[in-house]
């Protein structure tokens, strides 16, 4: 598995700020007036440029936006813990797919001897998917959406022929067209020895899931969470949907969670709940 130091993470200062003004409610005016930060500060910021942000104006932003103070002062100084992910009963092959400027990341869930597993996501189409796939990875027995954006869907009918599956798991399948097979809030699937319940996580959109991933009759292994674009490392997804449900959901999966559970979220690198319960700007 790629060392996750390596690997960038989704969110900079400038794109938490920018997310957490567009929760608020508020622009970068009101957002001065009540941190007692001049706006040309703000605005740097949000065009990346914060060298002359002090200590005490991220305190007095984070006070502002209701964020973590120690989680963004950790991102404007670059650096935002990466735990080390280890401990987990399964492979996880994260396949990272150029996307703008930036990647978007699907994952195969497998048995580390044999290859057999789970698809996460298909990227942003199926070539590309082929490009980055792993040779560990020999047969994937079920496949599962988080949300029914171009890139995370794109790969997926292709994924579905290519290994003789009729039907892929996902969130209410509205706009994802035949195939799909709704999961809702709490509902399990037992696929390829494993055990993977459904979250029903709106927020960044209308339709969108997350998945708890277990060995089958071991259920105090420790597990996987497939976060889509509800929790990255040091940021969350956007709340294009509904901020106020997408910091709530994100919120409660985070508390229901044991701490060393593993986030494998749809951009950035890999993390742990109980990192980000300590230093995720918006989680306080």
């Amino acid at each position: 598995m790629p060392a996750a130091r390596a690997i960038p993470l989704e969110d900079e200062l400038g794109d938490v700020i920018d997310k957490a003004l567009r929760c608020a409610g508020f622009n970068e005016e009101q957002l001065a007036g009540r941190a007692g930060v001049s706006v040309e500060k703000i605005r740097n910021a949000e065009d990346y440029r914060y060298e002359d942000l002090t200590d005490d104006d991220l305190r007095r932003l984070a006070g502002a936006l209701r964020l973590n103070e120690v989680g963004l002062a950790a991102l404007a100084r670059d650096r935002y813990p990466r735990p080390r992910v280890t401990g987990l009963p399964f492979c996880v092959h994260p396949m990272r797919l150029p996307f703008g400027v930036g990647v978007v990341n699907a994952y195969a869930v497998v048995d580390c001897a044999t290859g057999v597993g789970l698809l996460f996501d298909g990227g942003t189409g199926f070539e590309a998917l082929q490009q980055v796939w792993p040779r560990a990875v020999t047969r994937i027995e079920a496949v599962f959406l988080t949300h029914p954006e171009a890139e995370h869907i794109g790969g997926i009918s292709g994924a579905l022929r290519q290994h003789g599956l009729a039907t892929f798991y996902g969130p209410r399948c509205g706009p994802t067209g035949p195939g799909c097979w709704p999961l809702g809030e709490g509902e399990t699937v037992v696929a390829a020895g494993y055990q993977i319940t459904a979250f029903s996580t709106p927020g960044h959109c209308a339709e969108h899931n997350c998945y708890l991933v277990r060995p089958k009759g071991v259920p105090r292994a420790r597990a996987l969470l497939v976060s889509g674009d509800l929790i990255f490392a040091g940021s969350l997804g956007g709340g294009y949907f509904s901020c106020q449900q997408l910091l709530r959901h994100a919120r409660r999966i985070l508390e229901a969670l044991p701490g060393a559970t593993v986030i494998a979220p749809g951009h950035g690198p890999m993390t742990t709940v109980a990192n980000e319960r300590k230093y995720n700007p918006f989680l306080v």
